[in-house]
């Protein structure tokens, strides 16, 4: 595994994904500051977020099955802080799983209310506040994982790419959908003249 960068090959894909998400994340974050018109966005950039998020939680989980499994270069760098593998991971995996979970259920069925969008909007502020911390603790790495040489960069680059590819293509066949929500949502509050 060394061809590939090893533990440091996994930590910078780690970074590269993190970097991407924080941008793809600031979009959809953008567009609760005015929902009601950019639902269509927000449905299409959340989309796009699923496999990139998929793909964060591959690498990360990687990492912790290589600790745990006693690879050498894994437990020589070392777990994460305990406060972070033991409360805060935990957390972030569960509320981005359910978070996204919820908003491709409302996409699917064209809800606007209920209990799933209850659960959506619940499960964005545990999120938020879990990430947040996960951000502010790990962004300190981040640049200098960016910046290592490492063999394997081009397939990390590549699983990057697929992500986002996949991600586009999986927001574009789902615009319909987010289209219908959005006339849903429209309707509701009496925007449109459907």
């Amino acid at each position: 595994m060394k061809r590939l960068g090893g533990s440091d090959g996994n930590e910078q894909l780690t970074a590269v994904v993190a970097t991407l998400l924080i941008v793809l994340l600031a979009i959809e974050g953008a567009t609760l500051l005015d929902l009601g018109p950019l639902l269509t966005v927000h449905a299409f950039v959340g989309m796009l977020l699923v496999p990139v998020i998929a793909l964060k939680l591959v690498s990360a989980g990687w990492r912790m099955l290589r600790y745990y499994a006693g690879a050498e270069e894994y437990v020589r760098r070392g777990p994460p802080h305990a406060l972070l593998r033991v409360f805060v991971a935990p957390v972030v995996v569960v509320s981005t799983v359910v978070l996204f979970a919820t908003g491709v259920a409302l996409l699917a069925t064209a809800r606007t209310e209920g209990p799933i969008v209850a659960l959506h909007k619940a499960s964005f502020v545990v999120w938020f506040g879990a990430v947040g911390i996960h951000v502010l603790v790990r962004s300190v790495r981040l640049p200098a994982a960016l910046r290592w040489r490492l063999p394997g960069t081009a397939l990390r680059l590549g699983l990057v790419t697929v992500s986002l590819v996949s991600g586009f293509a999986i927001a574009t066949l789902t615009l319909p959908a987010a289209d219908q929500l959005q006339d849903r949502a429209s309707a509701h509050v009496g925007l449109d003249a459907h």
